[in-house]
């Protein structure tokens, strides 16, 4: 179905190696104003001390935050999964965190985001897999589109790592394969949507 013609209720991407130039580039300037939720899983150093966040905090128009146990899913915000923590989304759009096994080798792993996504908002979400170098979010995509929603992947001639990108084309489920120019052009056009003329909390 055509991205014009999907009305979607959150965002959700995966990336790993090379991911916080890929998130600046599709991110950056997206307005203060963007309608939907757009939760992020990158693989990080479970000591990662903040750093990035706060740096993200000061360059990004929309605000970010690190998800919280428990707390609710608000439109026009950025969450990223805690180091060390699987971030799942729960029935009544909040957030949950496990320290349960890694998943590829990973935690916060991408496909535990996807699949407890997927099981929420089914046909109503974007999943976005960006550079990486493992095959973290591939199972997560193949859950997301038996649930009926749509996939991106960045072109992997395009990423930093292919490897996490490729994987997920090669189970033939990604909707489109585009460089990050044309992911930032896609979230945009939901930006200027006519589709999400009033933004409420999720």
């Amino acid at each position: 179905m055509a991205m014009q013609k999907r009305t979607f209720k959150i965002i959700v991407i995966g990336v790993s190696a090379g991911g916080t130039d890929a998130l600046c580039e599709i991110l950056t300037t997206l307005p203060a104003s963007f309608p939907l939720p757009i939760v992020i899983v990158q693989h990080l150093h479970p000591e990662q001390n903040g750093y990035m966040l706060e740096h993200l905090k000061q360059i990004w128009q929309i605000n970010v935050e690190e998800a919280i146990d428990k707390s609710a899913i608000k439109k026009g915000n950025i969450y990223f999964a805690p180091p060390n923590y699987h971030l799942l989304i729960e029935d009544e759009n909040t957030f949950a965190l496990s320290v349960d096994e890694k998943v590829c080798y990973a935690r916060p792993s991408v496909d535990v985001l996807f699949k407890s996504a997927a099981d929420v908002y089914g046909e109503s979400i974007l999943a976005i897999i960006l550079t990486g170098a493992n095959s973290d979010g591939t199972e997560g995509i193949k859950y997301i589109k038996k649930k009926g929603g749509m996939a991106i992947a960045q072109d992997p001639k395009d990423a930093y790592s292919s490897l996490m990108p490729q994987s997920a084309i090669d189970t033939g489920k990604i909707d489109k394969v585009l460089t990050l120019s044309k992911i930032s052009n896609i979230l945009h056009r939901i930006a200027k949507s006519k589709n999400y003329t009033k933004r409420e909390d999720t």
